[in-house]
């Protein structure tokens, strides 16, 4: 298909949607824009009926395969589950979702939420390649349409209908856009409708980093093992047709950021701004720190492609920021065991200095025991007085702030 085919399917893809939910809105961001000298605005996808873009490629996936096919077949965990459970109660088909057995309830009661009675579920397998063999099997036997979460011409093209509500809101291209990427489906689709017209920056999650190992290798690889804190973008491996149309792209047009960074815009757009992000939904919006220098006087466009945030993580983000953000840290403390050692410890600590986690890990000796800490303060600099006086003062101590075989255990 042409670029101007595939322009032209795209548009027709996003007419279609009309019907069945308004197109999500393109707001400019004072906060950002003041911040990096630029004209930035947030695609939010955030708002869309099941709070993802996702709902687009299943929408037209589906439509293409209405009234010859009445069975369809996926296998998620999260937000193309319940994008695909949308459409399948929006047309009146059967839908058959599956998930692995490790699925938290709160994404499994969602999908059955948007889906109703149209939708059944299917929890096998504890990790996804088993769940996706399954999903596959059972479809082929039964005679269904399975639908791919990314990697399918038709989804693509309904992933490509958010450039055309982009460009229809800003009225032109924008000079650059930020995506998130994982199995390339919205990158791809984005990409393939603006063409050569714009400069792109695709983000990946450093622990799943398909779009850059593909791009060193000139074909789609397995990067497994990979950290699926980024569920929405935690893919192993991008898809053979979303990286057929990503191949060509700079490599230094991608970013790779780490899971705790990008926890500290997911705070940040809640603190300041109320917006709830899930992490993949705020990966575009963290990368414009690495682009300052680029998009100063630009207009600017992020995909915020998700805000399927379960706040029961709230904490667990909360703690990731700090820590990436330097100022809060862990340490195993050799304590004295004598009168007044405690004290002298505690006098240490300055006035912008809170304990947050003190436990005896042990007695490692008579005199001596183990403690493990944890210290927060306002600013990182902070931390430099603390430790010296600790030096100072002799006593001996490890920071396992960045040890994360050792953070598992006691953090």
């Amino acid at each position: 298909m042409t670029s101007t085919a595939f322009a032209e399917a795209a548009r027709a893809a996003e007419q279609e949607m009309r019907a069945v939910f308004p197109a999500t809105p393109l707001m400019r961001n004072d906060h950002l824009s003041e911040r990096f000298g630029a004209e930035v605005w947030l695609k939010r996808e955030d708002l869309s009926p099941v709070r993802s873009y996702k709902l687009r490629g299943a929408f037209n996936a589906m439509r293409k395969q209405i009234p010859g096919q009445d069975l369809f077949v996926c296998a998620s965990a999260g937000n193309h589950a319940q994008g695909v459970a949308f459409m399948c109660r929006h047309f009146g088909v059967h839908g058959v979702v599956f998930m692995p057995v490790t699925t938290p309830q709160q994404k499994i009661l969602k999908t059955k939420m948007f889906g109703g009675e149209q939708v059944e579920i299917r929890l096998v397998g504890d990790y996804f390649d088993k769940t996706l063999s399954a999903a596959q099997a059972f479809c082929e036997e039964a005679g269904g349409h399975f639908l791919s979460p990314f990697d399918d011409e038709d989804v693509i093209e309904g992933q490509a209908s958010v450039a055309v509500e982009i460009e229809a809101q800003l009225r032109r291209t924008p000079d650059h856009i930020v995506l998130p990427v994982g199995g390339g489906g919205l990158s791809s689709g984005v990409r393939s409708f603006f063409g050569e017209n714009c400069r792109y920056t695709f983000v990946e999650p450093t622990g799943a980093q398909s779009l850059g190992k593909a791009l060193e290798d000139g074909a789609p690889v397995d990067v497994s093992p990979i950290n699926s804190f980024v569920d929405g973008a935690a893919v192993a491996k991008i898809g053979e047709r979303t990286f057929a149309r990503l191949k060509t792209v700079a490599t230094d047009s991608v970013l790779h950021l780490s899971e705790d960074r990008i926890c500290t815009t997911i705070v940040e757009m809640l603190n300041v701004e109320g917006i709830v992000l899930e992490p993949a939904g705020a990966m575009a919006i963290e990368a414009l720190s690495d682009l300052a220098d680029q998009i100063k006087g630009k207009t600017v466009v992020c995909v915020a492609s998700g805000g399927n945030f379960d706040f029961e993580r709230l904490p667990e983000v909360k703690e990731r920021a700090q820590r990436y953000s330097g100022v809060k840290k862990y340490f195993i403390l050799r304590m004295p065991q004598r009168p007044g050692a405690l004290k002298e410890f505690l006098n240490i600590l300055g006035p912008d200095d809170d304990i947050a986690r003190f436990e005896y890990l042990k007695k490692s000796a008579r005199n001596f025991g183990s403690v493990l800490i944890g210290i927060e303060t306002t600013r990182p600099e902070n931390f430099q007085r603390f430790l010296g006086e600790l030096d100072k003062a002799g006593f001996t101590y490890t920071d396992i702030t960045n040890d994360e075989t050792l953070a598992q255990f006691v953090i």
